[in-house]
């Protein structure tokens, strides 16, 4: 397994999705994973630190996690298949662990809260890894990134939601 950290979440440009950028740690590769707006919206909220009067589903998901005595040990994008990649939340309680299935992006978003280390399988970086100079990437929109500045950051997510204002429940059907 590859330790990775999200490097951003940018919307691709031609197919307007959103996509998750993993780099992995002391290497060159990022794996891309394109997710939807509702997990990239999650993803930023986690990013940011911004409380919402109710709890999102990724909040709840921790306090579960938190209430039952556990906690998440790490997430892991396991596999790629037919296209759709694959992930696992391992979650400990009482020195036993349980993995629970996820979608890589509700994982993501969950690892981020819970402060837990995202890992790849070294099958799913070696084939879908690419070398990426993000800084030069005109192919994309940033809509977070993790090392920008506050008022940048502020900036992104204002774009984030403007993107979320205008899609429309067709556009995913393409």
């Amino acid at each position: 397994m590859i330790e990775v950290v999200l490097r951003a979440v940018r919307v691709d440009v031609g197919s307007s999705t959103p996509l998750l950028l993993l780099e992995e740690l002391g290497g060159e590769r990022v794996l891309p994973i394109f997710i939807g707006a509702p997990e990239a919206t999650a993803i930023a909220y986690a990013l940011q630190h911004l409380e919402t009067p109710r709890p999102m589903s990724h909040d709840l998901m921790g306090s579960l996690i938190s209430a039952l005595g556990a906690r998440l040990f790490t997430v892991e994008i396991t596999e790629l298949i037919d296209n759709t990649f694959y992930a696992n939340l391992r979650i400990l309680r009482d020195s036993q662990e349980v993995i629970v299935s996820a979608r890589p992006s509700d994982a993501v978003a969950l690892a981020l809260r819970a402060g837990a280390p995202i890992l790849v399988s070294d099958t799913v970086m070696n084939e879908q890894g690419r070398v990426m100079h993000l800084e030069d990437d005109d192919e994309m929109e940033d809509v977070i990134d993790g090392a920008a500045g506050e008022s940048e950051e502020a900036e992104l997510v204002a774009e984030l939601r403007e993107f979320l204002d205008t899609i429309r429940p067709e556009d995913f059907n393409q």
